[in-house]
């Protein structure tokens, strides 16, 4: 067994790649560990998958290359890269070098030194953009505090291979790793790293995709929307109660006619929680028809080994 697997997903950086590999193969040569990069092409639009076969064709014992035949998202290809893993650790890195591979020694000195099965890089400051670091923030208080989450997490980190092949067992549609390692395991480290700002390209987490991560999270791991339908339900009958209460008593006592606005207030604040309800029970039914239906994590178009 390899004593490290580096899974790389890739989309769109055919600038980077070359250094990455390059960065990578000396950190492992200065610490004298046997390695091997995991390369997958995530259906990019550039020349990323001519780039990762020529590193191929150079370096053809340490890189092993996967071409998705399209678009599957980060969490869903470095999952591919798992399946393909011969590490005795497996090491998870952006593809954009703003995480330093020099950096990889902090995390194995503090994975050896904590008796953990995973280890987190975290930045004191991440170098994205105004929007995606308020939607990063946003996306990761939430897993604190709805899902009971670790609350720091990056996809820098390094995990016992035990623990990857637990996590290859998960055979759904959408994945998020970080929520299932924690399925498994409560032995986490933590080591700051630095953080580069992205040199080439833009990131491929806009503030779209990042608000579609948050509500895939939100229904595949979380009975929060369910919770809400049931509480917030039982809060407007209390309050519908005391509304229509009110107008009995004005009816009884003041002789008030009902009117029209008081009617249609009513129905419309019903029908509005009605209608609410039946988009978070709709919610709910299609993930549950892309499992029933077992579309897959991943479909892998060419693979180089």
């Amino acid at each position: 067994m390899l004593d490290f697997s580096v899974v790389v997903p890739v989309y769109n950086s055919e600038e980077t790649l070359v250094e990455l590999y390059n960065r990578l193969s000396a950190v492992f040569d200065e610490i004298n560990g046997t390695f091997e990069v995991i390369f997958v092409e995530d259906g990019g639009t550039d020349n990323s998958w001519n780039t990762i076969i020529k590193l191929k064709n150079d370096f053809p014992d340490q890189i092993v290359a996967v071409k998705l035949n399209k678009n599957f998202g980060q969490h869903n290809a470095t999952m591919c890269g798992f399946t393909f893993a011969k590490g005795e650790r497996i090491i998870t890195i952006d593809d954009d070098l703003q995480n330093p591979p020099e950096e990889i020694k902090k995390l194995i000195d503090t994975y050896d030194n904590s008796n953990s099965d995973v280890t987190y890089g975290i930045y004191t400051k991440k170098q994205h953009d105004f929007a995606r670091n308020v939607m990063s923030k946003t996306v990761k208080k939430s897993n604190k505090v709805f899902m009971k989450g670790i609350g720091n997490g990056s996809s820098f980190r390094l995990i016992n291979h035990k623990i990857i092949h637990r996590l290859l067992e998960h055979n759904v549609t959408f994945i998020f790793i970080d929520e299932v390692l924690q399925w498994y395991t409560n032995k986490f480290s933590f080591v700051i790293v630095d953080h580069h700002k992205r040199e080439h390209n833009k990131s491929g987490y806009s503030s779209l995709k990042l608000l579609k991560l948050a509500s895939n999270l939100t229904y595949f791991y979380t009975n929060i929307p369910l919770k809400l339908m049931v509480y917030g339900g039982m809060i407007i009958s209390f309050l519908t109660f005391l509304l229509a209460l009110k107008f009995i008593i004005q009816k009884l006592f003041y002789n008030v006619p009902l009117g029209y606005t008081s009617v249609i207030v009513t129905v419309l604040f019903s029908t509005s929680i009605i209608v609410f309800s039946l988009g978070v029970i709709g919610g709910y039914l299609s993930r549950i028809q892309s499992v029933q239906n077992k579309k897959p994590q991943f479909n892998i178009e060419e693979l180089l080994d």
